[in-house]
């Protein structure tokens, strides 16, 4: 009997140590799974900025290749304007006033050339202030489904797409208590540059709109943007300066509405940064 009873303790205290030691490394799975996701998000986040990357840099060097068939028209039109004034001068054949139109032409095209310059300086610095937006901005929103928020640089121009799903419920135009956290992160990323204007666009799909008080899909488009832009202005101290609301409703889809899935591509609120053409403008004032 004591021999039995010793043989048990020995096995139960093996299967104890043995569903101990189970349990530790289920757990270090899990933790494993969960860090190889987030390696992942990571990586694809990394992929998605160096291809917008590359996009800005090849705008850029389409942009500096313009620039620089520009100059040397002006530096061909500088030698042979030049050439003919003298030319005319000599032989007497200009009048003292057409000799001085000429001139002046010449010194606009010089003024032409600074404008050039100064031109793709604009360009450059406006390329690195959007690329820094939307390095901060991924950053501020963290590893959540690109296909609730996708957030790029298309044309020079940066947008923040988010999903119906993320936002609103079917049919309403409540925001959700999740998606207020995410324009919160939006919003704090936005406040650190108090230059940047922006509009808030309201999309749907091409199912009619039917409940409720409002009239259509129009109605509806709208209503999501001013919910959105009230959030941001009185729950996140947003400039209402800095702001518009707009909706699009179903005319301007990403994609065609033949599926349910394209459907909810096409569900989203876009947030446009807009570019400051009033820096654009000061370029072309005359200086004084």
């Amino acid at each position: 009997m004591k021999a039995s009873s010793f043989i048990l303790m020995l096995t139960s205290a093996f299967l104890l140590s043995s569903c101990v030691s189970n349990k530790k490394f289920t757990s270090l799975q899990t933790k494993y799974t969960q860090l190889q996701g987030d390696l992942s998000s990571c990586n694809d986040a990394k992929t998605e900025l160096a291809r917008q990357k590359a996009s800005v840099e090849s705008d850029k060097a389409g942009l500096e290749t313009r620039i620089s068939d520009l100059n040397k028209q002006i530096e061909f039109l500088k030698e042979n304007n030049t050439t003919v004034l003298k030319q005319l001068q000599d032989l007497s054949v200009l009048s003292s006033s057409q000799a001085e139109s000429i001139k002046k032409s010449l010194e606009n095209i010089g003024a032409k050339d600074i404008y050039i310059q100064n031109l793709q300086t604009a360009m450059s610095r406006k390329d690195s202030l959007n690329l820094v937006l939307v390095m901060n901005l991924k950053g501020a929103i963290g590893d959540l489904n690109d296909k609730d928020i996708n957030i790029k640089i298309d044309k020079g121009v940066v947008y923040i797409d988010i999903s119906d799903k993320l936002l609103f419920k079917t049919g309403r135009y409540e925001v959700t208590p999740k998606a207020q956290e995410v324009l919160g992160k939006v919003a704090t990323v936005l406040k650190g540059h108090p230059e940047i204007e922006f509009m808030v666009e309201g999309h749907t799909d091409t199912v009619p709109y039917q409940s409720g008080v409002l009239l259509d899909n129009w109605d509806l488009s709208v209503k999501r943007a001013t919910s959105v832009v009230r959030i941001l202005q009185n729950q996140y101290g947003m400039d209402p300066a800095k702001m518009a609301a707009a909706g699009r409703g179903e005319y301007n889809p990403l994609l065609d509405n033949s599926t349910a899935e394209n459907r909810a591509i096409n569900r989203r609120t876009r947030i446009i940064i807009l570019p400051q053409l009033d820096q654009f403008f000061k370029l072309l004032e005359p200086k004084q």
